[in-house]
């Protein structure tokens, strides 16, 4: 994933992703607030598991790029070259999604089946993040300098998703858990497109650096410990920019989504085990009794009042 090409495509594929959950959840909060129960994945308008075979397309199409078609032969000798490490680090990520959109998949075919279904697919989606979180934090390429410093934010961005998708293990009505896993994975997507532009376009190299074109990839390195320390805190304030409109995006698209479906609440009401057609002749067989029990006390009360006269 060391390519401007790269960086972009795969933050689309995180960007699409959580924008969909997001807009999934905050719909369906708005319409069900009181019995709301947030979902790994969300079908489609459609076709209903499109989201996983749109996972699984992307996925075993960035597996064979890192793999077979973008860098060429990997190893001779049936050994991997050290250059060529990071492809299957990049391609174990993309094996850990796919392994979990395919679970998810079968998950949800054998839902009337399979009692914990839902838990265990959360908890594939949870082992999807935590590989790349790991695989990140301990690269083969050492990730330092101006580079390190995105890929440090990046495994932060990674470790939300994480914890917020174990959360919601535990805690599946809880609005906000959903709510922040989605911003999040739409935040990954988004750092990862913006990485991919301060990272590989020469114009947006922070002023005393440049592009080094090393062995196993490109990198930036900053001529003084100056230009290097102005170009991390260059870093920091792109985050936190980007921080602020996420966090002004999801607040707008709440209010938004709110104001559209919010006044088709569906609430959930106490139900019998009688049919209605059951309960109106129920209903007409109790009003006669009512009736003449009111007309025995009428009567009642008209004897009495004759003795007294």
């Amino acid at each position: 994933m060391g390519t401007l090409v790269a960086h972009v495509l795969t933050g689309f594929a995180f960007l699409a992703l959580g924008l969909w959950h997001l807009f999934n959840n905050i719909k369906l909060f708005c319409l069900r607030p009181n019995t709301f129960i947030s979902s790994p994945w969300f079908p489609g308008p459609k076709i209903r598991y499109l989201e996983l075979y749109l996972m699984m397309f992307f996925a075993s199409a960035y597996i064979s790029m890192e793999l077979f078609i973008g860098p060429g032969r990997h190893h001779s000798d049936g050994i991997i070259p050290s250059n060529r490490l990071h492809n299957f680090e990049h391609a174990s990520i993309s094996m850990a999604f796919l392994v979990y959109a395919v679970f998810a998949l079968v998950l949800g075919r054998e839902r009337p089946r399979a009692v914990a279904s839902e838990g265990l697919t959360i908890l594939a989606q949870a082992a999807a993040f935590a590989q790349e979180l790991l695989l990140l934090h301990f690269h083969s390429s050492d990730h330092m300098g101006v580079e390190g410093q995105y890929h440090l934010i990046l495994q932060f961005i990674i470790f939300v998703s994480l914890l917020t998708t174990l959360i919601g293990i535990a805690l599946p009505k809880s609005f906000l858990v959903s709510l922040v896993r989605s911003s999040s994975i739409a935040f990954q997507g988004a750092w990862l497109i913006l990485i991919g532009y301060m990272l590989y376009t020469p114009s947006l190299i922070p002023k005393g650096c440049f592009i080094h074109d090393e062995e196993r990839h490109k990198g930036v390195k900053c001529s003084t410990e100056e230009a290097l320390n102005r170009a991390k805190s260059l870093v920091n304030i792109e985050f936190s920019w980007l921080f602020v409109t996420n966090t002004m995006f999801v607040v707008t698209l709440y209010l938004i989504l709110d104001r559209v479906y919010g006044g088709n609440i569906q609430y959930s009401s106490l139900t019998t085990n009688y049919p209605s057609e059951q309960y109106d002749e129920e209903q007409q067989h109790f009003e006669p009794q009512s009736t003449q029990k009111m007309c025995f006390v009428q009567m009642g009360k008209l004897v009495d009042h004759g003795d007294k006269m």
